[in-house]
């Protein structure tokens, strides 16, 4: 068994003294005067994942900004893997047109989608669907029945899609960016990270499979849950693999919801932005000691050389996400995406604006306020 180390601690040389090692192609930051390198964090959130789609269209705006890593789970790792295949075929732009095509097609598959807004929702600009009897509905299903009673034939529109879209060697052969998609391993508990060749529209559906709506999927005989049980997104594989010392999490799900949920959709709908925040928390607390070791002397003399000092960054509107409820991460209509993509855009100009500065020198994010 591979023991994993400890977030932010660097894992052991085993080069050979007197011979350098090349760097891996995509592994070398930016040297540009002027420039700065960080890796991202994307979460996932079902339809709330236009969100990112927005944050990413301003980065990759950003000329002075360069992306080493980019670590997805779910609507994360769809909106990682068409960053990856877009800067194969094109650099920054052709990024931002695949993101672009890859949303808009998500926004026709709505139609096709049993729970809709009223027209009371729609006249009051109201994006949520809690209120459609068919929300209630399904809800009723996927606790009564699970997919492989109620879909046995693993019907995915989603999927389809993807495999339409994606040319699986593009997002593979993209040697600027290093990409890392996170499941869950069904019998083990433990989470999957693929990388490199591994990250196929398999592994990417794997990330997105929450078990009661979608079937477990098999990879390599194994069978794979939604990745945000146990890492959303995973932040370690970019410490050990990048060296980028800077990551910018986009964050989707609320990390606090004031007033206690009394209905027991409410409650499940908490429940579920917490556990799917859970291994961030965990990770985050593991950064923030390891900062604390390095920053106040801690270690014994020699020690800090085996440690790696991250500086955490998070871009979030969670005023906003707040004001969304949980069921419209399935409202898939295009407006709302669009409205998303434009509070994404708006809240990674203010974070650059605000935050540039920080980039390569501290957090931008009080990582004490978070964990207390």
């Amino acid at each position: 068994m591979v023991k994993r180390p400890l977030p932010g601690t660097l894992p052991k040389k085993t080069a050979k003294p007197g011979k350098a090692k090349k760097p891996a192609a995509g592994n070398v930051v930016a040297l540009v005067p002027g420039t700065k390198t960080i890796n991202l964090a994307l979460q996932g959130g079902g339809s709330h994942g236009a969100f990112t789609w927005g944050v990413l269209d301003r980065l990759l705006e950003e000329e002075r900004l360069i992306i080493e890593g980019v670590s997805g789970t779910s609507a994360g790792a769809m909106n990682a893997a068409m960053l990856a295949q877009g800067w194969h075929r094109g650099g920054r732009q052709g990024a931002r047109r695949e993101l672009d095509q890859f949303w808009n097609r998500v926004g026709g598959l709505a139609l096709f989608m049993p729970a809709q807004r009223s027209v009371f929702d729609r006249i009051a600009g109201n994006w949520n669907i809690d209120r459609s009897p068919l929300t209630y509905m399904n809800e009723i299903v996927q606790y009564a029945l699970s997919p492989y009673q109620s879909n046995p034939m693993g019907v995915n529109p989603l999927r389809d899609l993807l495999k339409e879209l994606i040319v699986e060697e593009h997002v593979q052969s993209c040697a600027p960016l290093k990409v890392f998609v996170t499941a869950t391993n069904v019998e083990t508990g433990k989470p999957r990270v693929f990388r490199g060749d591994e990250v196929t529209v398999a592994a990417v559906m794997a990330s997105a499979s929450l078990p009661f709506v979608y079937q477990a999927a098999e990879i390599d005989g194994l069978p794979y849950w939604d990745g945000g049980y146990m890492g959303n997104p995973v932040i370690w594989p970019m410490i050990y693999e990048c060296k980028s010392t800077d990551v910018v999490l986009v964050q989707i799900n609320p990390l606090v919801r004031p007033g206690t949920p009394k209905s027991s959709v409410e409650i499940i709908n908490r429940v579920n932005e917490i556990s799917f925040n859970s291994s961030m928390m965990a990770e985050l607390r593991a950064i923030y000691f390891v900062q604390r070791l390095l920053t106040n002397g801690l270690l014994k003399e020699g020690a800090e050389r085996d440690l790696k000092h991250m500086h955490m960054h998070m871009i979030q509107a969670e005023a906003a996400m707040i004001e969304l409820g949980a069921a419209s991460k399935m409202n898939a209509e295009l407006d709302f995406l669009l409205h998303l993509r434009e509070l994404g855009r708006h809240t990674a100009d203010r974070w650059l604006a605000a935050n540039w500065n920080d980039l390569g020198k501290r957090n931008s994010i009080d990582l004490k306020a978070i964990l207390a």
